[in-house]
């Protein structure tokens, strides 16, 4: 589908995307107001979550934003009505703070999902929702690339909840008719992630400590693979799936550049001109959780939408690195 498609398809749509004010939500955001969609934000802007008003700073008269928790019920039947499209980005990310805390991540990644499907059934059937899943649902590979079929038995309880959160979604699909799909996001960075900590995913963290000329301390010995995603491939994921006919009631993978951690910090650094990294022992609320290597088989999602990833390794981190050098006061403590 060309960029042509595309503003056809989404121009005046009204649109809602949950957790909007995050990462790939408000990046998400900005390329559908540019394609003159109708936007609406809803983010509860929960310390160090992610969201972040100067994500979307550059649009900001151009949509509307509504501070929320996907957890009250009726602001969610309100805000649900009369939207075409619903991005449902709004969850928590951390596989550390879903163990420590269990509860508030069953609470936004399953009871909150419940909500806002009960929500639209009650309030807008005729909807389209697009759900933001997670490679974190398969667990450790039992074997390479992992497709659609693949066993799902998560280390967390993260990835549990999103597994429920998940088959809710296909569920009102297949029960109600209530067109939904799933995108298994795999491991993403570029710009808008939020950069205080390494909990909700340890790329962006990498590229801060080259920024701060912090050592890297990469843990175990650095050969473990991720497949990684740049977050502009991620974007242009939701826009082709939620306009295409043939998505509806089903899962797919996205993935992108496989490499090792110790590849990506190398590249970095190559990239960067200078930083310094070594390797550690993993600590013990991490290695418990571990999932190794992971390659994602995204063959389905190309053969129904025709997406693959177009942003290099090399120029992805180099987009990143230049926006945070220019707008790192808006995301360092």
């Amino acid at each position: 589908m060309t960029k042509n498609h595309l503003q056809q398809f989404y121009s005046n749509k009204e649109i809602l995307i949950t957790g909007g004010l995050g990462f790939i939500g408000s990046n998400l955001a900005i390329a559908l107001v540019k394609l003159g969609a109708h936007v609406t934000l809803i983010d509860s802007l929960i310390p160090d979550y992610g969201g972040n008003l100067f994500n979307i700073q550059e649009v900001k008269n151009k949509l509307n934003i509504n501070i929320s928790d996907v957890r009250d019920r009726p602001s969610i039947n309100y805000l649900v009505k009369d939207k075409d499209i619903l991005f449902n980005l709004a969850g928590t990310l951390s596989h550390i703070d879903s163990m420590t805390d269990p509860f508030t991540d069953l609470e936004v990644n399953c009871v909150s999902q419940l909500s806002i499907l009960e929500a639209c059934r009650l309030n807008n059937p005729l909807i389209k929702i697009v759900w933001a899943g997670t490679r974190n649902q398969y667990g450790r590979p039992t074997y390479l690339p992992v497709d659609e079929n693949h066993p799902q038995v998560p280390t967390d309880v993260n990835g549990i909840n999103n597994i429920a959160g998940e088959q809710y979604h296909l569920l009102y699909f297949h029960i109600y008719g209530i067109k939904t799909t799933s995108l298994r996001l795999t491991n993403c960075y570029g710009p808008r992630h939020q950069m205080k900590h390494s909990r909700q995913g340890v790329l962006n963290w990498f590229l801060r400590q080259l920024i701060d000329s912090n050592e890297i301390k990469l843990m175990g010995a650095g050969s473990q693979i991720r497949d990684i995603n740049y977050v502009d491939d991620v974007v242009d994921a939701f826009l082709l799936s939620a306009a295409s006919d043939n998505t509806w009631g089903q899962a797919f993978n996205l993935g992108g550049e496989a490499v090792s951690l110790e590849e990506f910090i190398k590249t970095a650094i190559t990239v960067y001109g200078k930083g310094k990294y070594s390797c550690v022992e993993f600590s013990e609320d991490r290695k418990k959780i571990e999932v190794g290597s992971y390659i994602a088989n995204w063959e389905k999602f190309n053969k129904y939408v025709g997406w693959k990833p177009m942003t290099t390794l090399e120029n992805g981190i180099k987009l990143t690195l230049n926006f945070y050098e220019k707008n790192k006061n808006y995301y360092w403590d």
